[in-house]
C-alpha cells in the first residue's frame, strides 16, 4: 500500500525545472500577483478557501488521502499563503507557503495538474510563492526521490517520516494510564496550545482551535494533576481516518491516547499516521496496533532547523501544513 501515491507530496513534475533557491532576494514586492501576459499564459494569484478546494481534489487524485474539510482548517492559518497558477482563469498549479510566525513557515501542496506538466508551471508558481516566507525558516516534506532537488534549492534534510496504515488492533490489555485520557474540554484549549508549542516550531493557537473542534474531528487529552502530558486528534479522510498530531510525553501516554482515538472505529475502518522514523517508540506503537509502513517523506528545512521536543512527536499533524 502506498498511501501517498506514486506522485507523493511536494515533488515537482519530473519534467519541470528544479525550483529556485528558497531564500528570497527581495521582500514582498510582486510575489503572488503575477497575471498572465495574454491568452494561454500562466498567471499566479492568491487563492481563496473556496478556490483551494480544487487543489484538495488534486491531492485526493494523487492519493495523498486528504482529510475531509482540511481546507477549512488550513486556509485561515495564513490566507495570503495559498497560491494558484492559472491559464485563462483555470487553475493548473499550486503551492502553499504558510507563515506561522515571524520565524517559521511551511511549504506544501506543490502540485501541477497532470495535463499541464512539463511546461515549467510548477517552477513559475514556486517563484511567486516562496518569497511570501520572507526571511523565515521554511519546512517541507519531500519524497525521497526529490531530496536532491530540494538540496539544490537550499533545503537540508532533518529526518524521514513514514506513513503507517491499516486496521488498528486492540491492545492486549488496557493501558494503566487510560483513566487520565478524556475527550477535549473547552477549558483545556489554552493549556493544549501551550503544550503544542513545545512540539511544533511556532505558536498556532487559532489553528488548533479550528483543528480540535472541526466537524468530524475527535480530540483526546491526557491530563493529570501535573498538567497536560499529551493530546491527539483523529479526523475522517477520503479513505479511512488520519491521526495527527499525536504528541505525548512518553510511550505510555501515547498508547493511551492512540487507543482512545481509535476506540470508536469499526473493525473494517482503516487509519493512518505519519511518524518520524527516528522515533523508535512511535514506530513500535504503530506496529503493535497492527499498522504497516507504506511510503515516506523527508522533512527538510531551508534556514535554521527549529528546536522542538522531538521525543514527544509520535505523529505529525499533517504533511501538507507541518
Amino acid at each position: 500500500m502506498n498511501p501517498l501515491g506514486d506522485d507523493a507530496p511536494y515533488q515537482p513534475s519530473p519534467t519541470d525545472a528544479t525550483p529556485p533557491a528558497a531564500s528570497p532576494a527581495s521582500g514582498e514586492a510582486a510575489h503572488g500577483t503575477a497575471p498572465g501576459d495574454g491568452p494561454g499564459e500562466l498567471g499566479v494569484t492568491r487563492a481563496s478557501s473556496a478556490e483551494w478546494l480544487q487543489v484538495e481534489e488534486w491531492a485526493a487524485e494523487e492519493q495523498w488521502n486528504p482529510g475531509l474539510g482540511d481546507t477549512v482548517c488550513f486556509h485561515p492559518t495564513d490566507p495570503a499563503g495559498f497560491f494558484l497558477g492559472r491559464i485563462d482563469g483555470r487553475p493548473v498549479s499550486a503551492v502553499s507557503v504558510v507563515n506561522y510566525s515571524d520565524d517559521f513557515a511551511f511549504l506544501g501542496y506543490y502540485l501541477v495538474d497532470p495535463g499541464h506538466r512539463g511546461n515549467g508551471h510548477g517552477m513559475t508558481t514556486w517563484r511567486e510563492a516562496v518569497p511570501h516566507a520572507g526571511g523565515r525558516t521554511i519546512g517541507l516534506d519531500a519524497v525521497p526521490a526529490q531530496e536532491e532537488t530540494y538540496r539544490r534549492s537550499g533545503f537540508t534534510p532533518a529526518y524521514r517520516t513514514g506513513r503507517y496504515a491499516g486496521r488498528p488492533t486492540e491492545p492486549g490489555a488496557p493501558s494503566p494510564s487510560v483513566t487520565a485520557v478524556t475527550e477535549l474540554k473547552e477549558d483545556q484549549l489554552e493549556r493544549i496550545a501551550a503544550y503544542d508549542r513545545q512540539c511544533f516550531p511556532a505558536s498556532r493557537s487559532a489553528f488548533l482551535e479550528r483543528w480540535l473542534t472541526a466537524p468530524g474531528h475527535s480530540a483526546y487529552v491526557f491530563e493529570e494533576a501535573g498538567g497536560i502530558a499529551g493530546y491527539g486528534v483523529i479526523r475522517p479522510a477520503r479513505n479511512g481516518h488520519r491521526i495527527g498530531p499525536l504528541f505525548a510525553d512518553d510511550a505510555q501516554v501515547a498508547e493511551a491516547l492512540f487507543d482512545a482515538l481509535t476506540a470508536h472505529l469499526g473493525p473494517d475502518d482503516e487509519v493512518c499516521i505519519d511518524i518520524p522514523e527516528t522515533h523508535e517508540a512511535a514506530v513500535s506503537l504503530a506496529t503493535s496496533r497492527g499498522l504497516e509502513p507504506g511510503s515516506g517523506t523527508v522533512r527538510m528545512y531551508a534556514g535554521t532547523a527549529p528546536s522542538v521536543r522531538s521525543e514527544c512527536v509520535f505523529g505529525v499533524t499533517s504533511l501538507e501544513l507541518g
